[in-house]
């Protein structure tokens, strides 16, 4: 669509009037064999180092740097770890894993075989089907986070986007939303803790819900935390749309439906992804405080359990599991990323 001040066919010079200087003017060669050529060798070699060399450079520098310092730095349970007790501690966790795992198979062997004598003498009454119980491990509280701020997010995504839209294409209910927004945006987690355990606790009186008290707690602070990300960048993606594609949904006399469907949140996309990154991201930070203060099994627990503890090895497995949970939330990021790809190949717009 040409713009007011685009230059009409009038205002063009015709072609006879050109300069003969320009017509005849000698094409330049392609290649001039006298320009030194790059090696694409090299140029692959430069490009790599840049990528992965630099970053790896990095982060050598900070675990010397690490290992230099950690010890000078006293704390109430001794020298702050260095990255190989770090290291170690990892490991221990895992082979915690593992044994946790053999003693569950071994329980449930012992129950099949105790149940299996138990058909052959005829007492059917001492066939028993109980759970094993034993505390959760490292790899299970990483689970159980995982699955908390899954849900956090989810439900979080799922009232924000649909907000962000009517407060894009209204302006009105913009207005109105707007300070609300502004003002619940930046309570704190610890703040809004107590009230949704409140209200939880007096919502889920069940003796033995489907989900635990302390999962539904974690998982709605994370939501109240993490949905203005998403609102905010939803609702400043659709009130960006251009009005001439709005003008054209209006000719073609499309329903609100295919209205938002095939010219509103194709549109939208690029912005509502980039609030769902910065929501992810703010769940994750907040799940770990919500899980210490909740009780919630995951990585927050671990954390402060670790820390009521107060051996030896407390210091190191706190940092292991600082570690971890930057790993996740980096994880957490390039899988967003590599989503927000995958569907703006195929949106509409």
């Amino acid at each position: 669509m040409a713009t007011a001040f685009a230059p009409t066919a009038a205002d063009q010079p015709e072609a006879s009037t050109a300069p003969a200087a320009s017509v005849a003017a000698p094409a330049r060669p392609a290649s001039d064999p006298r320009e030194p050529r790059t090696n694409p060798l090299i140029a692959k070699v430069g490009e790599w180092s840049r990528n992965l060399l630099a970053p790896l450079a990095g982060i050598a520098i900070f675990l010397a740097l690490w290992a230099v310092l950690a010890p000078t730095v006293q704390t109430s349970l001794g020298a702050l770890p260095g990255p190989i007790a770090v290291a170690e501690q990892g490991v221990a966790l895992f082979d915690e894993w593992q044994a946790a795992n053999e003693l569950e198979t071994q329980f449930y062997a012992d129950q099949e075989v105790r149940n299996a004598a138990a058909v052959a003498a005829g007492n059917t009454a001492g066939v028993t089907d109980f759970t094993y119980s034993g505390p959760p491990t490292f790899l299970d509280q990483i689970i159980t986070s995982l699955k908390t701020v899954a849900l956090g997010f989810l439900l979080a995504t799922l009232a924000a986007v649909p907000i962000g839209l009517v407060c894009g294409l209204s302006p009105v209910v913009n207005a109105a939303i707007n300070p609300l927004v502004q003002i619940m945006k930046p309570v704190s987690p610890l703040a809004w803790l107590p009230i949704v355990t409140m209200v939880i606790s007096a919502l889920v009186t069940s003796a033995d819900p489907m989900l635990a008290k302390s999962f539904i707690i974690s998982a709605l602070v994370v939501m109240l935390c993490s949905l203005w990300p998403t609102l905010i960048n939803t609702a400043v993606g659709t009130a960006s749309i251009d009005k001439d594609l709005l003008n054209v949904g209006r000719v073609l006399k499309l329903g609100w439906f295919a209205k938002l469907t095939k010219l509103v949140l194709p549109s939208s996309l690029p912005y509502i992804f980039t609030g769902m990154r910065l929501s992810l991201g703010v769940g994750w930070m907040v799940l770990i405080a919500a899980e210490m203060l909740s009780q919630n099994p995951g990585l927050g627990k671990f954390v402060w359990d670790e820390f009521q503890n107060g051996s030896s090895q407390s210091l190191a497995r706190i940092m292991f599991a600082v570690v971890v949970i930057g790993f996740i939330g980096f994880g957490l990021d390039r899988l967003m990323m590599g989503l927000e790809a995958l569907v703006s190949r195929n949106r509409g717009v």
